[in-house]
């Protein structure tokens, strides 16, 4: 395998996570942080400063939207419910193994 391909095989996994999470509105971040040690916030971030790192100007917002498939208020207020007391405590647990 050769770079190109490399980096069209990693650009094409990285859409297809971002469209499968895009169906699965039904897993919140806070499940994705307590399982993975990660979520949609995470991607949009790591998406940012993989720009900033190449200067190619892109907000967080911009980022979000990429990751989110709409804007992130948008879909806060589509698809976001309350964190359980229970992914409360499991997020606080975790965090302290940081």
């Amino acid at each position: 395998m050769n770079e190109q391909q490399r980096l069209e095989l990693e650009a094409a996994a990285f859409r297809r996570l971002v469209e499968h999470l895009g169906k699965r509105t039904d897993v919140q971040n806070i499940d994705l942080m307590n399982l993975a040690g990660f979520c949609r916030n995470c991607l949009s971030k790591w998406y940012k400063a993989e720009a900033d790192e190449r200067q190619i100007e892109v907000s967080l917002d911009d980022a979000r939207e990429v990751v989110y498939g709409m804007p992130y208020n948008e879909w806060k207020n589509l698809y976001q419910k309350e964190a359980s007391a229970e992914q409360q405590a499991a997020f606080a647990k975790g965090k302290q193994h940081d």
